[in-house]
């Protein structure tokens, strides 16, 4: 292992120490009326894991995730392609995409409610709404700092728009689309536990809002650790490779 990673680890340790560290002082501070210690809460998460029932509210949320983010970044590199290339579109339509970026998507869900009624398909519309936008943001900005002399290239050759967008633009922007990728992810996920907490019978937003309702600061705990641990990880992960990516501009 090299010294790079050998200190990656080492700083990954301390992190997670230092944090379980402030977790049970916090919890010393706090007492079990909101909190649980780190290890109650391990103890409570792997009977949690283990048992029958949370398996179908996990496989609902990861399924409603997962299309979500297959809408997100197809619509999103869709749209960033189109506006980044076009620059009289891009005029008229990145000012509106702005504007709907920034209002607060939560005020968005009783129409997708009444659009797509209760269950998986507000769910995902939800999280979708959340990813899109991002993903064309920053998708828009890769294509337009693209040199030009690539393009240039590419139209030399006579490459069609379809073939312009697959070897020459793509290739070129793909730091960039990636890092708006990763940040679609996570949006994503925000936008489909939501969706899940408001108006769903299945899923761990859904499971979250139930414990809330019911003061179950154990199961509190828990579900909150699992998404934790998974948004940590997997960013972990598309940070690293995000890096990489950049490093070979």
């Amino acid at each position: 292992m090299s010294a790079n990673a050998l200190k990656g680890v080492r700083n990954a340790a301390m992190l997670i120490a230092g944090l379980l560290v402030a977790w049970q002082a916090l919890y010393w501070f706090v007492g079990d009326a909101a909190l649980r210690p780190p290890l109650a809460t391990f103890r409570y998460t792997l009977n949690l894991v283990t048992s029958e029932a949370f398996w179908p509210h996990l496989s609902e949320t990861m399924r409603a995730f997962a299309v979500a983010l297959a809408i997100a970044v197809s619509v999103g590199l869709a749209t960033g392609f189109w506006l980044g290339s076009h620059k009289l579109s891009s005029q008229v339509f990145e000012p509106m995409l702005v504007a709907v970026y920034s209002i607060p998507k939560i005020t968005l869900y009783p129409i997708l409610l009444l659009a797509f009624g209760l269950g998986m398909p507000a769910k995902i519309a939800f999280g979708a709404i959340h990813g899109i936008v991002p993903v064309a943001l920053f998708t828009i900005n890769a294509v337009r700092n693209v040199r030009p002399i690539l393009i240039k290239t590419g139209r030399v050759h006579g490459l069609s728009a379809t073939e312009m967008v697959r070897a020459v633009l793509f290739p070129a922007a793909l730091p960039e689309i990636f890092t708006g990728f990763r940040v679609g992810f996570s949006l994503t996920l925000i936008g489909t536990l939501l969706g899940e907490m408001f108006a769903a019978q299945r899923g761990l937003g859904y499971l979250l809002m139930t414990a809330i309702g019911l003061h179950n600061v154990d199961l509190i705990m828990a579900v909150t650790l699992l998404l934790i641990t998974f948004a940590a990880a997997v960013s972990s992960v598309l940070l690293a490779i995000d890096r990489r990516l950049h490093r070979r501009i």
